[in-house]
């Protein structure tokens, strides 16, 4: 979770650095030391109920040359860097493999592979999936706030609040969840799968 959180979020920092924001830079979230992304409250929920965050990066749109292609792209970096780490990390196995280096492994060792594996893709695909929620103050909101005329903004602005309470009231209530976020997260099988394909394709 740290290592998918931290490469997230210096995603979003390091795109808006290279497109002329550097507010993330001089904050020192250019890195992905995990100390520097951290939320100690959202940490404490991961602990506590399996659902957390991370520090929020600072950006400043109007510092953008294209504000509005610009501010998409650094939003979408995030959950783009977390579908990249699941499908590197898929092919680095597939390559190994293909280097018959698991060959002469112990079963033992093969079961725990596979455990850490399976967690890899799980949270990294999660991360993906769950962050284009059209939500706030989730990365798909923010991409479709882009596109929304600016009464509809200030509006939802206005019931940010409300909106993120009953947000997390369906992601922490079983029931909510097994109906709205469970489906969703769901995808994370066949992308695994579509990965397999590209991988088995290759190699």
């Amino acid at each position: 979770m740290l290592i998918a959180f931290s490469v997230h979020e210096f995603a979003h920092a390091w795109t808006a650095w290279k497109f002329g924001d550097d507010t993330a830079y001089r904050e020192g979230r250019v890195t992905l030391n995990p100390i520097a992304h951290l939320d100690w409250i959202g940490m404490l929920f991961l602990v506590l109920a399996g659902f957390g965050w991370a520090k929020p990066v600072p950006v400043r749109r109007s510092r953008f040359k294209n504000p509005r292609l610009m501010s998409i792209i650094v939003t979408a970096a995030g959950p783009i860097s977390n579908l990249l780490l699941a499908f590197l990390f898929l092919f680095l196995i597939y390559l190994l493999n293909a280097l018959n280096v698991f060959d002469h492994v112990s079963m033992d060792f093969w079961n725990n592979l596979w455990t850490f594996i399976e967690y890899w893709m799980s949270i990294n695909l999660a991360l993906f999936i769950f962050n284009l929620i059209p939500v706030p103050p989730l990365d798909g909101y923010r991409i479709v706030e882009e596109f929304l005329p600016l009464r509809t903004r200030i509006k939802i602005q206005e019931m940010g609040q409300w909106i993120t309470f009953i947000f997390l009231l369906i992601i922490f209530i079983p029931p909510l969840r097994n109906s709205t976020i469970a489906p969703l997260l769901s995808l994370r099988e066949p992308i695994w799968r579509g990965m397999d394909r590209i991988l088995n394709l290759i190699f």
